[in-house]
Formats: C-alpha cells, structure tokens, sequence
C-alpha cells in the first residue's frame, strides 16, 4: 500500500517538472520569435508589424496609411493623387493636399486639379474665372484674355530691299502666321502675326543694270570733267590779276621838263 502510494508521489512530480520545462520553453521560443525582425516589403529598408515600413530606400516615398488609431507606412514611386512628394535627406515623404476643393497638387500652396465643376486658377480652385480671365479651350482652367491661339509660322518670304529683288547684296525677309482663336475675341492683345530678319544674297545686277551703270559713270565722269576745267580757268584768271597788279606797282612816274635855258 505505501509502496503504491509512493509511485503515484513520484509521477505527479514527474509531471509538474515536466510540465514546467514546457512553460519556460514556450517562453523562449516567444522571445525568441518577438526579437527577430520581420520580413520587410520590396523597397522597405526598417519595418515593424504593427506600423509597417519605418524607412523606405532612399529614391522612394513613404505614404502613411491610418488603420483605425494606427498608422501604416507603405513605400511607392511617387505620391497618389492627392498627396505631393517632398524630398529630404533622411526619407521622402508623401504629404496630403490641404487645399480647398482640390484634388491634385503640385504643393502644399498650389493646385493642379480642382474637384469637380471648379476652375483652376493660379493654383487655387473657383467657382468661376476671376475677371478679365475666361477659360480656355473648353477646360476647367483659367487662362488670360491675351493668351491667343496662333498658327504655324509660314515660310520665309524672297529676300528684297526697297521692295527690289535686285541690285543689293544684303537685305531683309519676312514670314507670317494668322490667329486661330482669341478667347476674348480682341486681337489687338494677340502676338505679331509677321516677323523679320536679314538676309544676304549673291549680288546681282537688275536687268537693264548695266546702261544705268554707264549712264551714271559718264554722268560723274563728265561732271568731274567740269570741275576740272571750272578750277583751271579760275586759277587763270587770278593769274591774269595778279600779273596786273605786278605791272602798276613797277612802272616809273613821269619827271615835268623845266624851261629851257
């Protein structure tokens, strides 16, 4: 009887320490398991499993996500619509936009995209245009009265100079374009529809260029000529005077003759 009694002493003590080395195993393997770091996303370079990504590789942005009264860090290429990407040397972040009836941003002060039934204007959102503005093309932006909608520019016209096509060496040419679309319907505010440059051609005589050309040389040839013969006779005549002057200056007074002895 004692002997049963002793058995059944020693199994139970058998079991407790057994059951107590299960306890403190499992405690390890908890601890264990709490130490090594979770497997990161692509593109995540530090994670946590209740917060997700903590940093993102460096050309990457990370989006925090709330789930109920956490947040969630995920890393992307670049910022969903809504949210503008800011650059820094720790991490890059997506920031959400913050302006009034906005849908896309570019910051946190200027708008790409407004909601719905809205113009865009500057970077903010209106219900109409701001006046003086109207919008353009049949879209939700608002552009300038003087913002004109212009052609192509056509080609470069002949090369001329005092509306002559020849007998020059350097000249200007001219092209031109039309309005396509004012949104105002003034065109006075509207860009020059034409435009200039210079121009240099091979010189070329003008048909009949070389009777003119004599006729003009024998004209200054001859007027030379006149010049010439002009100042000889002009320097003959001073001559002549001078020639005069000298005579009266030289001749000898003449003496009275006395009564004769």
């Amino acid at each position: 009887m004692q002997l049963g009694l002793f058995v059944v002493v020693v199994f139970l003590s058998f079991m407790d320490v057994a059951g107590s080395n299960k306890v403190v195993k499992g405690r390890r393997q908890k601890r264990r398991s709490a130490e090594v770091s979770p497997v990161c996303a692509k593109g995540c370079d530090s994670c946590s499993e209740s917060n997700g990504c903590l940093k993102c590789s460096p050309k990457l942005f990370i989006l925090l996500e709330r789930n109920d009264i956490r947040q969630i860090g995920i890393c992307l290429p670049s910022c969903p619509v809504g949210y503008f990407g800011v650059r820094n040397p720790d991490m890059n972040k997506c920031i959400k936009c913050k302006i009034e009836n906005c849908e896309a941003c570019f910051s946190k002060n200027f708008c790409t995209k407004c909601k719905e039934g809205l113009y865009l204007h500057k970077g903010k959102c209106y219900a109409t245009c701001p006046e003086s503005f109207a919008a353009a093309n049949g879209t939700m932006e608002c552009s300038s009265p003087a913002q004109c909608e212009m052609s192509e520019w056509g080609p470069w016209g002949p090369c001329s100079k005092k509306k002559k096509l020849c007998g020059f060496k350097k000249g200007m040419e001219e092209r031109s374009r039309r309005i396509v679309h004012v949104p105002s319907g003034d065109t006075t505010a509207c860009p020059p529809t034409t435009e200039s440059r210079r121009c240099t051609v091979q010189k070329n005589q003008c048909p009949g260029g070389d009777k003119g050309q004599n006729k003009k040389g024998r004209t200054e040839e001859q007027g030379k000529k006149e010049n010439r013969n002009k100042s000889r006779s002009n320097r003959e005549r001073d001559g002549k005077k001078k020639r005069r002057g000298q005579q009266r200056g030289t001749a000898a007074p003449a003496t009275p003759s006395g009564p004769s002895q």
